[in-house]
């Protein structure tokens, strides 16, 4: 398998929740960021942007500029902490509770197999799961570029997919058994049903 970085975006406002660190509530036990660390402990490095709490030592944390200035700066925080050699990257939301190392695993090696810029998966009714993929790492900061210079030079409130809207992306159905690890947290009856499958 080859070698990637990770980076979580954990920066979010959570407004349908109340303004919760949503990344910090428990499903099966275990707050949801430090689930999907545990997906990609593979990865090296480890990037939480947003206000991580507590983190195991070898995971870095960093804001976006301004903070709370949305997942297309989050982005760009993230990936200025990636060796200049890293050719590929999970970009992944934090509230992702049912994400598993296979599924990552999966994602790669779709993304091996195409002369795509990434990867990344689509739930039953087509949708992109944009912030459950992997890309390479020199396409996302040429998108970022781009965005930026269209902008007047800010990403501030530009939301992911106009980051990705150029790239070309190869759409993977989730085929695994299981919850579909793209499930993410933005309600509480979402936390309710991913503790169900967790069970």
């Amino acid at each position: 398998m080859r070698a990637y970085a990770a980076v979580l975006l954990a920066g979010g406002a959570a407004r349908r929740m109340g303004g919760v660190d949503k990344p910090a509530l428990p499903v099966g036990g275990r707050p949801m960021l430090h689930r999907v660390l545990a997906a990609v402990a593979a990865a090296e490095p480890r990037i939480v942007v947003g206000a991580a709490g507590r983190v195991p030592p070898d995971v870095r944390v960093t804001r976006e500029e301004p903070p709370g200035g949305g997942p297309a700066a989050a982005t760009r925080a993230g990936l200025a902490l990636l060796d200049p050699g890293t050719a590929t990257v999970a970009l992944l939301a934090a509230d992702l509770p049912l994400l598993t190392a296979g599924a990552v695993d999966d994602l790669l090696r779709q993304l091996d197999g195409s002369t795509a810029d990434g990867a990344c998966y689509v739930d039953g009714d087509g949708r992109r799961q944009q912030l459950c993929g992997v890309w390479r790492v020199a396409a996302l900061r040429a998108a970022l570029d781009r965005l930026a210079a269209q902008r007047g030079g800010t990403l501030d409130g530009a939301p992911v997919r106009a980051v990705l809207a150029g790239l070309t992306v190869r759409e993977v159905a989730w085929s695994g058994s299981g919850p579909p690890p793209w499930f993410d947290c933005d309600t509480d009856e979402d936390v309710r049903r991913a503790e169900e499958w967790t069970r």
